[in-house]
């Protein structure tokens, strides 16, 4: 406690003087802000008036584009009854020009395999697999292999 008293002592003109000079520099910026507020008083209210338009006309547009019809997500299960005795469209097959590679690329297609695993699997470069893949695209009139599965089950053509 003596060492604060003897601080405070010694340093009493230095405190006092700062604090002389904290009231000064307070006044100084006081008037300051007084003499922006009388010139530009006209600015600030027009400042002021611009952020409460604002500010409202921003709630009511989120207030306006609110939908008034709450949307509900039903999540349902579905039961796909599956026909368990394929019979292949012979007669589809022939028109389209189907070999029977293509038709068992298709199949491996639709199981999910890649062009890679297609190749693995039946023995044959990888560039033969998108050989019969743009063949496949071109007979069944798509671009896509998601496309070529779901028109040809739909087609008959794979289980």
């Amino acid at each position: 406690m003596t060492g604060i008293k003897s601080f405070l002592q010694f340093h009493k003109a230095t405190i006092v003087y700062s604090l002389c000079l904290a009231l000064l520099l307070f006044l100084l910026k006081w008037l300051e802000l007084r003499f922006i507020i009388f010139d530009y008083s006209l600015e600030i209210y027009i400042g002021a008036i611009a952020l409460i338009f604002t500010g409202l006309g921003i709630w009511l547009a989120l207030k306006l584009s609110k939908p008034k019809i709450k949307t509900v997500v039903v999540e349902k299960e579905v039961y796909i009854s599956r026909n368990e005795t394929f019979v292949l469209n012979e007669s589809l097959v022939a028109k389209l020009e189907l070999s029977n590679r293509e038709l068992e690329i298709l199949g491996l297609m639709a199981q999910g395999n890649s062009n890679q695993e297609i190749a693995n699997r039946i023995f044959v470069s990888l560039s033969t697999v998108k050989t019969h893949n743009q063949n496949l695209f071109e007979k069944l009139d798509v671009k896509r292999r998601t496309q070529a599965i779901e028109k040809a089950k739909r087609l008959n053509l794979i289980p």
